[in-house]
């Protein structure tokens, strides 16, 4: 009797796994360059929009006294057509940087209308939906096809795990060619496709710690997954606050008749979410707790203005780069949604439009212990947290996660045959690889969308591709 071959084994163990790099890539690969490029451009949007809407958003600072905030709202609504609705300002201490009210016209889009602060003077208007940075963001959200992008998006992500996993399977030096080399360096001195692999695997090996913390800290924003996984956290008080009246550790005031209403609506499902809001930005961590409302007027003529909202906020600490979503219904209320690079500074106030008093007051310490993570996550994710600094380390590894696509394209490429996928063969004898096909098929319970196309891809592979010559 003939003792097993270890060799054959390492041999069949290594092809399964390229088998499963490749099929990822071969997904992956198209729509991370997709993501790198648009990830890559939205991270400098604080840089581009002012130089891309110079004559809208940048005015000459004349040390000169500005217009109330109610002043420059009524200077815009004046240029807009009969029937739009404000439903947005936002505020900016930067006295070189226009007033921007946002817009819902009776078509249904909206628009930003920017205006002087010095003279009121309406320098002009931005569609919400079609500006550069709102096509970027959906492209790198779902490709600009809605929900069905939004998927392919979200599995993009998913798959990119098992391509990084995979990955550093294969990169994993064995004792014979750590002592070759191009293991943590390239060795530029191969030729042909030998010299690409060297590049696209030790690239991979740099990049993979970068590559795993975007996908981590994408996917909890991602349409489908994302939104059971907050539902999920928030049931386990890790997520968002619950956005009742005193829980969860909401500063809150005592509910009036109409905050009661408000509630019975909520329960019906009938009732404004956070992430319903015409904000610009809106916290993970807040962006399905419920609005409350307006308590009914005593009297028609007591109401806050913009400007008293902004005192309020000022007052609560809140000064500079921030939305007012403006009531819409006579039991509305103010909203400020504040989201600054350092996550520990958000917060979210809902104000009543008549009395001005503070209803709701959410807070970073008033976040579960995921959102808080999540929170950070998404500051470094956008290039915020540190500044230029991040801006550059999201933009080279957003980058170097595209060259590896190229790279992978490229070895494919070589080894391809004519008419055919050029898939690695399937070893004659399945190794058990017990811990991988236990990962994997955790991971595809936990990203359930994720684990239904596994399943499809393996069939498929084995109706296509299964009565092929199998490699030895």
């Amino acid at each position: 009797m003939l003792a097993p071959n270890p060799n054959a084994e390492v041999i069949a163990h290594r092809r399964t796994l390229w088998r499963w790099h490749f099929y990822a890539g071969l997904f992956v690969m198209p729509l991370l360059v997709v993501l790198a490029i648009t990830g890559t451009i939205y991270c400098f949007q604080p840089q581009i929009e002012p130089l891309l809407y110079r004559d809208r958003m940048v005015v000459a600072d004349t040390h000169g006294p500005q217009l109330s905030r109610d002043a420059l709202l009524a200077k815009a609504a004046a240029s807009e057509p009969r029937g739009a609705v404000p439903t947005l300002a936002q505020i900016e201490a930067d006295r070189t940087r226009s007033a921007e009210f946002v817009f819902r016209l009776p078509s249904g889009e909206s628009e930003s209308v920017y205006v002087n602060p010095y003279d009121g003077a309406v320098l002009g208007t931005l569609s919400v939906e079609h500006r550069l940075m709102k096509q970027v963001r959906n492209l790198h959200r779902g490709l600009m096809l809605g929900k069905t992008g939004e998927l392919v998006m979200e599995l993009a992500g998913c798959w990119t795990l098992v391509m990084i996993g995979t990955g550093i399977a294969l990169w994993w030096p064995s004792r014979s060619n750590a002592r070759q080399g191009g293991v943590w360096l390239p060795r530029l001195s191969l030729q042909g496709r030998a010299w690409w692999r060297d590049l696209h695997a030790v690239g991979g090996i740099w990049l993979a710690i970068g590559a795993l913390f975007f996908v981590m800290s994408g996917l909890p924003w991602s349409g489908s997954w994302g939104k059971e996984f907050k539902a999920l956290a928030t049931s386990a008080s890790l997520g968002y606050p619950k956005g009742a009246w005193g829980e969860a550790h909401v500063h809150s005031a005592a509910p009036g008749a109409a905050s009661k209403n408000a509630d019975e609506h909520a329960m019906h499902g009938m009732h404004m979410k956070m992430d319903d809001l015409p904000l610009h930005q809106t916290p993970w961590a807040v962006g399905a707790t419920t609005v409350p409302d307006s308590a009914d007027a005593s009297s028609p003529a007591a109401r806050a203005s913009l400007d008293d909202v902004v005192a309020i906020a000022a007052k609560n600490g809140i000064a500079d780069d921030y939305g007012i979503a403006l009531p819409d219904k006579p039991t509305g209320v103010y909203t400020v949604s504040y989201f600054p690079a350092d996550p520990r500074a958000e917060r979210t106030l809902h104000i009543d439009r008549y009395s001005g008093r503070v209803l709701s007051d959410i807070d970073y310490a008033s976040y579960g212990r995921i959102a808080q993570w999540i929170s950070y996550g998404t500051s470094l994710h956008m290039g915020r947290y540190f500044g230029l600094a991040n801006q550059i380390v999201c933009a080279a590894i957003s980058l170097g996660l595209a060259t590896l696509a190229v790279t992978g394209f490229v070895m494919w490429w070589k080894r391809r045959p004519a008419r055919e996928l050029g898939a690695p063969a399937r070893p004659v004898k399945r190794p058990p690889m017990r811990a991988w096909r236990g990962g994997l098929t955790l991971l595809g319970i936990f990203f359930p969308l994720m684990g239904a196309t596994m399943l499809a891809v393996w069939c498929i592979d084995r109706l296509a591709f299964g009565a092929k010559r199998a490699a030895a």
